[in-house]
């Protein structure tokens, strides 16, 4: 605070800059809300774990990802749970452990559909086919890489 009791400028600008990091985790218990909380958590953090995100989010962000959530569920059936792990700077690496299943980090499904496909109507053997395609283009990919 300055000598008539306002607080610094500087010091409001950079607690709103700083970074906290949270744990999300969500029981959704509708699919199409749970699609929609998953599809808006995507654009805050990291997927770790069926509907668990790991985000570093401002003050700010955390407002708006707050704001945006209870927009989308249901306040008597849904829950979606904060967890703030304090201050991101100065945290080191991020170190995963688990029991049971090893910890394997999520990646967003990738389907590839191209023009051999069009034969085949859209359904599950045209999925099947383009991610075994897509496998098979992986295992060449990281043979070349070798």
């Amino acid at each position: 605070m300055d000598r008539e009791g306002h607080e610094d400028s500087h010091l409001i600008r950079y607690a709103s800059c700083v970074r906290n990091t949270y744990l999300v985790c969500y029981d959704i218990s509708n699919d199409l809300r749970l699609r929609r909380v998953h599809k808006t958590m995507r654009g805050f953090g990291d997927h770790l774990q069926y509907s668990v995100f790991e985000c570093q989010l401002t003050r700010t962000d955390l407002a708006r990802c707050r704001h945006l959530l209870s927009e989308i569920i249901n306040h008597r059936e849904d829950q979606v749970l904060f967890v703030e792990l304090g201050p991101s700077e100065g945290r080191g690496d991020r170190i995963i452990t688990a029991v049971g299943r090893p910890y394997s980090p999520f990646d967003s499904p990738c389907i590839v559909v191209d023009r051999d496909d069009e034969a085949t109507p859209a359904g599950p053997l045209r999925t099947a086919n383009a991610i075994r395609r897509a496998r098979e283009a992986r295992a060449l990919f990281a043979d070349d890489g070798a």
